[in-house]
């Protein structure tokens, strides 16, 4: 049966998304879960829709009203948002494709293969985020970024200042940072090993 065959390339992928990518970075037991349930269920829903006459505008709304859902329970990053887009798309992909489409299958792989490469570990990986909490209160911007680039060890490239406490000596800043190339453990041994030699 066609809607089989769709089923089956939809397990395939979400299985690729989640656990040959997704689990295999970032190692999240409970967002694969999440990711996996989503799909599926969309992809339930989406198969009734589609087989049943029903409009493709109540399936559209359909996928507006799911891709605004916030998981209120735990705080999730951007890039877990777009995994659970993910999930929802290929799962809204095959569901309302009721015979086999090499088209839609085409779309199904741009979307993991989308993913796979712009979530590499590789890719971008000297660029860091983080939320700092300095114990001393800092007005001045370029006081503050000599500050945290020298706790860091990077070069700041944007900064927000969320909380400054003149009261308990705090700042609160939101920083975006290029890390500076670190020598690996073998290249700083053999450093040693040349400084002990001369």
């Amino acid at each position: 049966m066609s809607d089989v065959s769709m089923l089956l390339i939809d397990l395939a992928a979400i299985a690729v998304l989640t656990l040959a990518i997704y689990f295999r970075r970032h190692r999240r037991r409970d967002l694969v879960v999440a990711f996996v349930g989503v799909n599926i269920g969309v992809f339930a829903v989406s198969w009734v829709l589609g087989t049943t006459g029903v409009a493709a505008g109540l399936g559209l709304g359909l996928f507006g009203v799911l891709s605004i859902i916030r998981l209120r329970s735990t705080e999730i990053s951007q890039r877990e948002v777009a995994y659970y887009f993910a999930a929802l798309a290929i799962g809204l992909i095959t569901g309302l494709t009721t015979s086999f489409s090499a088209t839609a299958t085409a779309l199904v792989a741009i979307v993991v293969g989308a993913l796979a490469v712009v979530d590499h570990p590789a890719l971008f990986a000297s660029y860091r985020h983080r939320t700092v909490q300095l114990d001393e209160a800092v007005g001045d911007e370029d006081a503050l970024r000599a500050a945290l680039e020298d706790r860091l060890g990077g070069q700041v490239r944007s900064l927000t200042v969320q909380h400054l406490d003149f009261v308990n000596d705090t700042t609160l800043v939101d920083v975006r940072y290029r890390a500076h190339r670190r020598t690996g453990p073998a290249r700083r041994r053999a450093a040693a090993r040349q400084a002990v030699a001369a």
